[in-house]
């Protein structure tokens, strides 16, 4: 699935069937269910989770929250428009998948 994929599988009712996590997390944030995305990624101990975690938290305006779920997931923590780190980390988690 590429990107562009994804973004189109937001005009679903539901998640793609077989989707990661910590990518139906982020399929639920891009349709602004922020309850939804953080249940999912709340309680996973994965870095990929992690990272979503943090977008969430900085989309929250968790500002205090967030750098601690960066540094779980290995991952520096970010000021870049949301949307752009949304974009960022679909695709990198999207490329994880095709290995």
């Amino acid at each position: 699935m590429t990107l562009s994929e994804f973004k189109r599988a937001l005009s679903r009712s539901t998640p793609p069937a077989g989707l990661a996590p910590a990518l139906a997390a982020l399929w639920w944030a891009g349709k602004d269910n922020w309850d939804k995305a953080h249940a999912i990624v709340m309680d996973d101990g994965g870095e990929d989770c992690a990272w979503v975690h943090a977008y969430l938290h900085r989309v929250e305006g968790d500002m205090g929250n967030a750098p601690y779920w960066y540094r779980q997931a290995q991952r520096p923590a970010t000021n870049e428009p949301l949307a752009t780190e949304w974009d960022a980390i679909v695709t990198a988690l999207l490329a994880s998948e095709r290995r």
